[in-house]
């Protein structure tokens, strides 16, 4: 057998956006890949046949093809691409024979785009140039600014993770001639569109988009008509409203979403187009995977939907209006993306211990069978051995209380381990099983290690309640968790006492508290984090209306208390070595806040540190940077996980020469 290396990363084939044949027989999906020469990434538009039989690649030509849909009648099929190093636009192919012909033409290019039910026209969404000096007054069609111009800030957000600096642009509802290309602008106004919805006789649209005020984060559910007409603000209740999808019916509007802003936890809302009433769709406790992901059934008595569940992510039916869920698809994994056939539902799934693949089901039989799988090397390796465990920790109000994790073990292994315990990001998220969010849990098993990706409390998909607990104490409710859980596997012989602790995000804020509470780690891996959560709160794209939700501060962040659970409060107190990896064009978690932990931890002692800056990284560039950065990435944490694992910490002294005991 072939060991896992770094390099896997290279070999691993991503399947996105799926999208069946209105007969059944095939479905047609995005696989992404790795450019190594390039160092970047291709996607091409494979077609997966439902009856077993070989797949095959559609698209062949340079170029990022993504997002396909089968047009009503199933004659073509419409995906998008910037081929030719151009803006990405709409192409259509035949589904029998030919070449993909360019359709539309939109002059910043295409976001997203939907057929219309009769096929004869396509929604879609695109870019928009503006001139950020009006402030929003001036209408569509202005010059694009040059790349080097002052950039005006006079509204919230002005800047987004992956795109910099954006009041320069914005994103409006465009409707295609599918024969043709010819486009007409259907939106205008100083908002972004950020989803779109037909209606099942294609004379309106449903749409979300952001709010036209100082702080414009919000979003809502609109409706127009696609022949002119004044468009109808249709909700106002929910902070955060995404991918409205319209009954067969025309009665009602289902659309995801959450009720307050920075609220991570998205549920399903039902609009009652008679009556215009708009309430939430089953209990609170559902809470669905963000995504276009909703399938209604042909009867509009119910949808499908992706939802959060314990940590795994299943597929659920939601009856309409009565809420009523039905679990169809659920086991020890996560779905990523689905659609229905007949009835069938086909999905992405993956879990620990196995890539990502295409599956068929039949929920009234439970017969399922995977279609394809793209990522054959994977068989060539030993995969870990992957338990779902329970752990008797801490509840922080002097109880006790049981909480769930992932331990993945060396599939041969003879004896205790060495143990990375690997932090979640959000930290209202959970622990993500696909492979690309950290390739490093293969490696570390293979060379011996134990990996424990814990879900404590502060997580979400395991009720409203338990996710909202950790709000305005992040880091003193779960950190004693994860402390518990570790210290439970040494003393069950699992792990041999040598630990080390890791996480991206808001895991990367979690290790830096940690490091600054206790000398239990050896060794600490904190990527992309936040470690001040009062400069956090005006230098992130998302902290001014995030962090105050998380702390419960609105409309802003009570000072006192997020300068107490700030990591930097306690920096010079650490004594672990620690690795901070950063993106330097991150606007989620800044790298500010790498550089302030950085300088600290430089300047307050010997304790050994490194940081390394990516340019050009987003806040993803662990999982979605360029192939060579998330490389150095991923072999430099190996390497110093490797290192500072056999050397005890050198634990600090007092003043006084007295040793600091904060185990």
């Amino acid at each position: 057998m072939t060991a896992f290396i770094p390099e896997d990363i290279f070999n691993y084939v991503q399947i996105e956006a799926l999208s069946a044949h209105p007969d059944g027989s095939v479905i047609a999906c995005a696989v992404k890949t790795v450019d190594r020469a390039a160092d970047t990434y291709r996607s091409k538009i494979w077609l997966i046949p439902t009856d077993g039989s070989q797949a095959a690649q559609l698209t062949q030509a340079d170029g990022f093809d993504d997002s396909p849909e089968w047009s009503p009648d199933g004659d073509r099929l419409a995906f998008v691409s910037d081929r030719g190093g151009n803006a990405p636009q709409i192409f259509t192919i035949p589904r029998s024979t030919g070449e993909a012909f360019a359709l539309s033409k939109l002059p910043g290019g295409v976001a997203s785009f939907t057929w219309s039910p009769n096929g004869k026209q396509l929604l879609a969404s695109g870019i928009v140039a503006v001139d950020p000096h009006a402030r929003g007054e001036r209408r569509a069609g202005e010059a694009k600014q040059a790349e080097d111009a002052p950039e005006l800030i006079w509204r919230l957000p002005y800047k987004s993770d992956g795109l910099g600096y954006i009041l320069d642009r914005e994103i409006h509802a465009f409707l295609i001639d599918a024969s043709t290309g010819e486009h007409r602008q259907l939106t205008d106004g100083a908002f972004d569109v950020k989803s779109l919805g037909w209606s099942p006789d294609g004379r309106r649209f449903a749409f979300t988009r952001t709010r036209d005020e100082r702080a414009a984060h919000c979003s809502d559910v609109w409706v127009q008509s696609v022949d002119g007409g004044s468009p109808q603000q249709m909700t106002r209740e929910v902070s955060m409203a995404q991918y409205p999808k319209w009954s067969p019916d025309g009665r009602w509007l289902v659309f995801s979403g959450s009720r307050e802003e920075g609220d991570a936890q998205i549920r399903l809302w039902l609009l009652d187009m008679q009556t215009s009433e708009v309430r939430g769709l089953g209990d609170e406790s559902i809470e669905v995977v963000s995504g276009d992901n909703v399938c209604w059934s042909e009867d509009s008595r119910s949808v499908r939907v992706i939802v959060a569940q314990r940590g795994r992510q299943i597929v659920a039916q939601v009856s309409v209006p009565e809420g009523a869920m039905t679990e169809l698809v659920k086991g020890d994994f996560q779905i990523s993306s689905m659609a229905q056939i007949d009835g069938r539902i086909t999905y992405v799934v993956q879990d620990a211990a196995s890539p990502n693949r295409i599956t068929l089901v039949d929920p009234k039989t439970q017969a399922s069978r995977t279609l394809h799988d793209l990522n054959a090397w994977w068989t060539e390796r030993t995969a870990p051995q992957v338990e779902a465990r329970m752990f008797n920790v801490p509840n922080g109000e002097g109880g006790r209380e049981q909480i769930e994790g992932w331990l993945l073990l060396p599939r041969h292994r003879r004896g205790p381990v060495p143990l990375l315990l690997d932090v979640h990001g959000g930290p209202a998220s959970y622990a993500l099983l696909a492979y690309q969010w950290h390739p490093h849990w293969t490696v570390l098993c293979e060379r011996g290690w134990g990996v424990l990706a814990l879900n404590p409390v502060g997580s979400s998909s395991f009720g409203r309640d338990f996710a909202h607990r950790l709000r305005g104490r992040w880091g003193e409710l779960d950190l004693p968790q994860h402390v518990a859980a570790v210290k439970a596997l040494a003393d069950e012989r699992i792990c041999d006492g040598r630990f080390a602790i890791g996480g991206k995000s808001y895991g990367g804020y979690l290790t830096a508290w940690s490091i600054g509470q206790t000398d239990l780690f050896r060794a600490a891996l904190i990527v992309a984090p936040v470690t001040n959560l009062e400069t956090h709160y005006g230098t992130s794209d998302s902290g001014y209306y995030a962090d105050p939700y998380s702390m419960y501060g609105e409309p802003f962040i009570e000072r006192e208390k997020t300068r107490q659970l700030s990591p930097m409060q306690h920096a010079e107190k650490a004594s672990t070595p620690t690795l901070i990896l950063q993106g330097k064009e991150d606007e989620r978690c800044p790298k500010c806040q790498s550089e302030e932990l950085y300088v600290t931890l430089m300047r307050g002692g010997e304790t050994p540190t490194e940081m390394v800056l990516y340019p050009n990284g987003s806040h993803h560039f662990f999982e979605e940077g360029r192939p060579s950065h998330r490389l150095h990435a991923l072999q430099h944490a190996i390497g110093w996980l490797e290192h500072w694992i056999d050397v005890p910490v050198q634990v600090k002294k007092d003043t006084q020469g007295n040793r600091s005991d904060r185990r």
